[in-house]
């Protein structure tokens, strides 16, 4: 979602988001994924100058082990477009990594749904938007945190007060989810189908097919920055 849809509202299971419990990463793994990862501390901190320091170079480094396939999948190229594309559409959600909980407080109390037969046991105000992709909803947490096989059900904080959950949740949709489109992200970035594919999955209800098309523009430019960045090409079907 654009900085204006997250000062507006979080919207749908296309932001719904889980991660994988991983051990604490020791500081001779941490450093070995670092090394392998394709963007560069320097490099991140060049796409997100303004950036929350909540959202540490550090914290998505740990969260790597998660899903080891991301970044890692066909050549140089294609692991550089899938982490410039995962981290353009963050951009987008975020207003360049400034927020890390959904603005519009008065949105808080409508992310419940009491049809749902574990309820909100956090509250029915506590499921707001949270995360690099605005993880939101009760039904959203409780996938999340049993894919992770952490209880974000009762304990949706974690998203907003431990960096490396926050990125999983956002690697978790990449990976897994196909939101409003047919593939997830991940799969669009190493199958060549185009960053398109990827904001269709993320928010394509709302953006794709001639909607929304500045929302839409603004993830394109951003991808297109972030792969100047890294030095790769952007690749084709970049609209959707």
């Amino acid at each position: 979602m654009s900085l204006r849809r997250v000062l507006a509202t979080v919207t749908s299971a296309a932001f719904a988001i889980a991660l994988v419990a991983v051990a604490p990463a020791t500081p001779s793994a941490a450093a070995t994924r670092s090394a392998g990862f394709v963007v560069s501390q320097s490099q991140f901190n060049k796409m997100f100058p303004s950036r929350n320091s909540f959202y540490s170079y550090q914290g998505l480094v740990d969260a790597l082990g998660t899903y080891p396939g991301f970044t890692t999948t066909g050549d140089n190229g294609t692991r550089k477009r899938e982490a410039a594309a995962f981290l353009a559409n963050v951009s987008h959600e975020t207003g360049g990594l400034r927020y890390v909980v959904e603005q519009n407080t008065a949105n808080y109390s409508h992310y419940c749904d009491t049809s749902q037969p574990y309820g909100c046991p956090a509250g029915v105000s506590a499921y707001y938007g949270r995360g690099p992709l605005q993880l939101s909803w009760n039904f959203n947490y409780k996938a999340a945190g049993d894919s992770l096989h952490i209880d974000l059900l009762h304990d949706p904080y974690k998203v907003e007060k431990d960096a490396a959950v926050s990125w999983e949740t956002g690697l978790w949709f990449w990976n897994t989810q196909r939101g409003a489109g047919s593939m997830t992200p991940h799969d669009a970035m190493v199958d060549n189908r185009g960053f398109g594919e990827t904001i269709r999955s993320i928010n394509g209800d709302l953006e794709c097919n001639g909607k929304n098309p500045d929302e839409r523009q603004d993830r394109i430019n951003l991808y297109q920055k972030f792969t100047g960045i890294l030095g790769t090409n952007p690749g084709g079907n970049l609209s959707c």
